[in-house]
Order: structure tokens, then C-alpha cells, then sequence
């Protein structure tokens, strides 16, 4: 996987280049030395590269990260250097994410190796990620000038136009609402580390990985991902029917006194009026606004997250529950997103997540039936909203139980064909063996 990883970055760095623009690999490395983007995600991805290391050597790397941060500002701050609107914070843990590639090649040999880059691996992707996502946001916007939101809108009325709903609900919600969505929203990778941590808290002392984990869930989804933006470029409720985001500035902690308007939006309805369409049809938008709501990939790493703390203590069990909830409110309450999007984005996930399991069982055949289900029902949710939508709209108490009853057919068979895998035989209670059975080997149930 990580080879793949690599190779698709490099192709995603051509293609921005061919578009004028930096790819990942070039941000990423821009951040070696200038201020990042996101300090935060730099500690996570050193986070996640510390689970191969003893306690001692993580408490030697965090110190190290932390005094490099601290010498790097204090330099910034004497020669007045600023930050370029990056993060004063970031580098030192990018820095210790990178010597620990050279202590691997330099300091260790055979297993011990391959297991520190590993986790150097897993440090540098889940960063790449974001400069991934970000790259890709991009180019949508500069190859995909008209998007299909009124086929979209047209579609989710058969679901009683949830964005409108819950975006009249975001908004009645004040400041409180408002702000803590925006907080759960905008941490979700912070997360999806925590979970991952759990997952991964034994690799230092097995010496190896678990089979499947939270982390390739996420990396696949970030690759396959913005792919269907390519085919069906959405921007979203907000973006393509609301004129202004003034309604906003009342309640955010965080939107500047005179929010910026949107010209190119069809109309002013969002969230106050729920549009009618009677003939959808592509209509332009701007070359600035990411094509990146079908599927809605926030909540299939919300829903990502949701399954990987089923097995996990009730806190991360609740946790889990709670960010998957508030993310689906965030991304209807916001107009980032329409109902529409949310049920093809759980499609996605576990569609990916039943591949991946599949996978590492060696080609399951449930498994594959469940995968190929999946991709059926996603393939055919995106062909009903871009082919049927008027006919969806019109049959509204038809149509919307049916949406929903595919998404929930998929469920189903995860949750029935996983489950199955989980389930593990209990062993006998072991027994003395007796006469001339003494000292012959017992059989375990595996």
C-alpha cells in the first residue's frame, strides 16, 4: 500500500504542476524549513510513528520535537522572521519524524528496520494525506467548471432536504451549537489519531502491525476518494444556494465581522428556503471552490472512526458514536454537504472497509459478494441523483425509503458478514491428560 501511496503522489505532484501550482510532495517538503500548515497534524503523524518506539525513546522524541520548535521560534522572534501564516509549531516533530528514517537506515538492521520504517511510514502518509486532500481540492475547481448541485438538491428532496433542516437548527443553536460543531468538525483527524493510537498500542512490545487498522481505512479513502469528485463535482448547499454566509457572523466565534458573499450561487435560499427544480442541468461555478461533496468523505471517515471504537473501551466507544453524530450534523448544518451526499459516503466506507478485510483473509468469498454489493449500491445511488433526481423528488415517501433501505442493506451485510468474522470459537477448558495420553500435545481451538 505505501508504494502505491507513493506512486499516486507523484503522479497528483505532475498534474499540479501542469496547473501551475505545488503539489504534496513539494508542500510537504516546504515545511522541512518554513512554518506548516498544520502543526497539529505533524505532532499527530509523530504520534502515530512513536508507536514502534519504547516509552523512553518517545519521551526522548517528544522532548526533542518540543526543544526544536521552541530554539525554531525563539529565532523567528529575534530576527523577526514571521511565519508566513503557517503554524509557529510543527517543524521539530517533523524533524524527529525524519531522523528516525535516518536512525533506521544508519543504527538498525533486519526486522528492527523494517518495523521503524514502518513507522516512519505512518508518520509521513497521514500528513501527505492532507497535502494530498488539499492538491486535489484544487484541481477540482480548475477541471470541473460546471457542477451538478440542482440534480443533487433535486434528489435530496426525497429525503426532506435535510441541510435546510438541520442548517435552520445550527443556526437557532447560537453560539453554544454553532462553534462546538465547528470544533468537532475541524478535528476529526485528531480523532482518528486517538483511535489509531488504541488500535496500535501494542505494536512496540509484538514487534508488528495489527492486520487491518484505522490508518489504511483512511489512507484508501483519501486515494479513491477525490476521484468521484472528477465525476460528479458538487460544491455543496451553502456554495451553490446561498448567496452570503452573514448569518454566520451572529453566531461564530471564528467569521470575520463582513463574511464574504458568494456570487456565483444560483440563489439566496439556504437555509431559509428549500429550492424547487423542476429541469436540473449543470450550471458554471467558479474556478475557486473545491468540487468536493460526492461522496461526502467527512463522514465516511467519521463513520471510519465509528467502526474502528466498537471494539474498544466505552469511552472510545462513545466518543466514536458522538464524533460520527456531530460530523453529520456539522456537514448538513454547515451546506457543506446535502442528505444525499452522507448516504453515499457510508456506502463508500464500507465498501472499503469490507475490501480491506476481505483482503487480509485471503480473498473471502462473503467478503468479495459484500464488496462487489457495496459497489453496486454506490454506483447506483450516484446514477439514481444524476439520472432520476426529478423522479426521486416526486415521489418523495417512495423514493426516500428506498435511499434509505439500500444504505441500510449495506450496513446490514457488514455488520452480518464481519460479524461472523469476529466471532471466535472459546477454547474447552484445558484438562490433565491421563495415563498413556501423559505429555502428548493438547489441541487448541483457535
Amino acid at each position: 500500500m505505501g508504494i502505491v501511496a507513493l506512486g499516486f503522489l507523484v503522479a497528483l505532484e505532475f498534474a499540479a504542476r501542469h496547473y501551475g501550482m505545488p503539489g504534496p510532495l513539494t508542500n510537504q517538503a516546504r515545511e522541512v524549513i518554513f512554518a506548516p500548515k498544520s502543526g497539529g497534524l505533524l505532532y499527530a503523524g509523530m504520534a502515530l510513528m512513536m508507536v514502534v518506539l519504547t516509552w523512553r525513546q518517545r519521551l526522548v522524541s517528544l522532548a526533542a520535537a518540543v526543544g526544536i520548535d521552541l530554539v525554531i521560534v525563539g529565532v523567528r522572534f529575534v530576527f523577526d522572521l514571521g511565519t508566513g501564516g503557517g503554524h509557529p509549531y510543527g517543524t521539530g516533530a517533523l524533524w524527529v519524524i525524519l531522523a528516525h528514517a535516518v536512525i533506521a537506515f544508519t543504527r538498525r538492521s533486519g526486522a528492527e528496520r523494517v518495523l521503524l520504517l514502518k513507522g516512519v511510514g505512518l508518520g509521513l502518509l497521514l500528513v501527505a494525506g492532507r497535502k494530498t486532500g488539499d492538491t486535489w481540492l484544487v484541481i477540482t475547481s480548475k477541471t470541473r467548471h460546471t457542477v451538478l448541485d440542482q440534480y443533487v438538491a433535486a434528489a435530496d428532496q426525497a429525503l426532506g432536504n435535510p441541510s435546510w433542516l438541520v442548517g435552520r437548527v445550527v443556526v437557532a443553536s447560537g453560539k453554544i451549537g454553532f462553534n462546538l460543531l465547528d470544533f468537532v468538525y475541524g478535528q476529526l483527524a485528531v480523532a482518528a489519531v486517538i483511535a489509531a493510537l488504541y488500535q496500535l498500542r501494542n505494536v512496540a512490545t509484538e514487534r508488528r502491525f495489527p492486520r487491518h487498522h484505522l490508518v489504511r481505512t483512511f489512507l484508501v479513502i483519501g486515494l479513491v476518494g477525490p476521484a468521484c469528485y472528477m465525476i460528479f463535482p458538487v460544491v455543496g448547499p451553502l456554495y451553490a444556494y446561498g448567496v452570503g454566509n452573514e448569518q454566520w457572523a451572529d453566531i461564530s466565534f471564528w467569521q470575520p465581522d463582513s463574511p464574504p458573499t458568494l456570487p456565483w450561487a444560483v440563489a439566496d435560499l439556504w437555509p431559509d428556503t428549500a429550492p424547487t427544480i423542476s429541469a436540473p442541468h449543470p450550471i458554471p461555478f467558479d474556478g475557486i471552490t473545491p468540487r468536493n461533496c460526492m461522496p461526502s468523505l467527512h463522514t465516511a471517515w467519521a463513520t471510519a472512526i465509528f467502526i474502528h471504537t466498537r471494539k474498544a473501551p466505552r469511552g472510545l466507544r462513545w466518543a466514536g458514536t458522538i464524533w460520527l453524530v456531530a460530523t453529520l450534523a456539522a456537514t448538513l448544518g454547515f451546506g457543506y454537504h446535502y442528505g444525499a451526499d452522507l448516504l453515499a459516503g457510508v456506502v463508500f466506507t464500507l465498501t472499503i472497509e469490507a475490501a480491506l478485510r476481505t483482503y487480509d483473509r485471503g480473498w473471502d468469498r462473503s467478503g468479495l459478494r459484500l464488496t462487489a454489493y457495496g459497489a453496486v449500491v454506490f454506483v447506483a445511488l450516484l446514477l439514481s441523483y444524476r439520472f432520476l433526481p426529478v423522479q426521486l423528488a416526486e415521489l418523495p415517501w417512495l423514493s426516500g425509503p428506498v435511499l434509505l433501505l439500500a444504505m441500510a442493506s449495506v450496513v446490514y451485510g457488514y455488520v452480518r458478514v464481519v460479524g461472523r468474522w469476529d466471532r471466535v470459537e472459546v477454547p474447552e477448558p484445558r484438562q490433565e491428560p491421563e495415563g498413556d495420553d501423559a505429555g502428548a500435545p493438547q489441541r487448541e481451538l483457535i
